[in-house]
């Protein structure tokens, strides 16, 4: 990416962040950890270098969970609304970008889903399912 900037912010805007770039990595993660961390089938996560990635506002209100074992994984999130933020790896490489906490386009979509063999076992492919621009009907 060049110079494109995109901010991301927690649901009760306590937190605001900016990237200015990507590793060209974006990606669906269906591990155990990252399905309890977001309480989803799986996270959206864009990786961006630290160089590319800055806290505009409320970086003390973020909390981080890490575990010891894990070489790649922790959880960010604000302490004030709960809301997943970005964490730095614990390799110190990337900066991992929870994506439904971007306000803007990052000028990449998700290319690839990864520890699929976690997938959960009530996992069912969006595209499989049926689609409505607002809440369906009420089914009578």
């Amino acid at each position: 990416m060049t110079d494109h900037r995109v901010t991301g912010t927690c649901l009760c805007n306590s937190v605001t962040y900016e990237v200015s770039g990507n590793l060209g990595i974006f990606q669906y993660c269906h591990c155990s950890r990252c399905r309890k961390f977001t309480g989803s089938a799986f996270a959206s996560n864009l990786l961006v270098s630290p160089a590319d990635f800055r806290w505009l506002k409320g970086e003390e209100l973020v909390g981080k969970f890490e575990l010891e074992e894990a070489k790649h994984f922790a959880t960010a999130f604000c302490k004030k609304c709960g809301s997943s933020m970005p964490w730095l790896a614990q390799t110190g490489s990337a900066v991992v970008v929870p994506a439904g906490t971007l306000d803007g386009n990052p000028e990449i979509k998700p290319f690839q889903n990864v520890f699929c063999a976690s997938r959960a076992i009530w996992y069912t492919s969006p595209s499989k399912l049926a689609e409505y621009d607002e809440l369906p009907p009420r089914k009578k």
